[in-house]
């Protein structure tokens, strides 16, 4: 769904309630576990150390739960109390040049480790991409703590297809600042 206004939250809600049900727009959901992206899809992985020892990891956790990884101004989830179990729905909001998209996606596994927490949502077709994406904490035996960002996708709209390359520069746009808002939400937790 695209539009040049913000969306309201009844037409989020809207939105989220058609493809609550949808399947999945990509083969094999929960590939990003194993780190091999479907044949045609690009991959992408970024991580950065964002801490050390017990507390930033919970610290971490706390900020992945809460969504806080999407505060980067040209992005939002809809709705950031969503529970992170497998199955729930959110609406990711985007905006650039004027232009506001709402992408559906759904969890599709959690992460909920001794010293690694977090969870990958794949696309429904309310996407304009199709693709799953993967956040992760990980405490590391060195103490160290680090966030990642494992993906993969393809264009699905025609209009991301045309502008594929500015599409790319945005999911990596998107990878660098949520990890430096996580990395600064930490410290500042920690």
């Amino acid at each position: 769904m695209i539009s040049l206004t913000r969306p309201s939250r009844e037409t989020v809600a809207r939105f989220l309630e058609l493809q609550r049900d949808q399947p999945f727009t990509y083969p094999n959901p929960g590939a990003t576990r194993t780190g091999e992206a479907p044949p045609g899809f690009d991959a992408d992985h970024r991580e950065r150390e964002i801490g050390r020892g017990r507390e930033a990891f919970e610290a971490a956790c706390a900020t992945v739960r809460r969504w806080e990884m999407f505060h980067l101004g040209w992005v939002e989830i809809c709705w950031p109390d969503t529970p992170v179990v497998p199955g729930s729905v959110v609406a990711m909001v985007a905006q650039f040049g004027g232009v506001r998209w709402i992408n559906a996606c759904r969890i599709v596994y959690v992460l909920d480790e001794e010293r690694r927490f977090g969870f990958a949502y794949g696309t429904l077709p309310g996407h304009v991409e199709n693709g799953e994406e993967l956040f992760a904490i990980e405490w590391r035996d060195d103490d160290s703590v680090w966030y990642s960002i494992a993906a993969f996708s393809r264009p699905r709209h025609w209009l991301v297809r045309l502008g594929y390359p500015l599409a790319r520069r945005l999911q990596k746009r998107f990878a660098v600042e949520s990890l430096a808002v996580m990395e600064r939400t930490v410290r500042e937790r920690a």
